[in-house]
């Protein structure tokens, strides 16, 4: 969640599929987290993740590795818009 908050600080330097992918993003890791969560979110359509369960943490700790790697991409792309700010 962190890049998508920096790409709104840095607001219209930012490209907006750059923003877009960042909003995404955090998104996906805000669903992840409350189907983890220990409150029922099958209402809502979210199927949860037995964290408690050797499998349910597995798929957890695969995920959140997922989302490190997209969110490293983000990073990357964000510095490089960052570079072309700095004198």
């Amino acid at each position: 969640m962190d890049v998508y908050k920096w790409c709104l600080k840095l607001g219209p330097a930012v490209p907006g599929d750059l923003l877009l992918d960042a909003f995404d993003l955090a998104r996906d890791i805000r669903l992840v987290d409350m189907r983890a969560s220990p409150y029922d979110v099958r209402p809502y359509g979210l199927d949860p993740i037995a964290v408690e369960t050797p499998e349910g943490k597995a798929d957890y700790v695969r995920r959140q590795r997922g989302f490190a790697a997209r969110a490293n991409a983000l990073r990357t792309r964000l510095l490089a818009v960052c570079t072309t700010l700095l004198p």
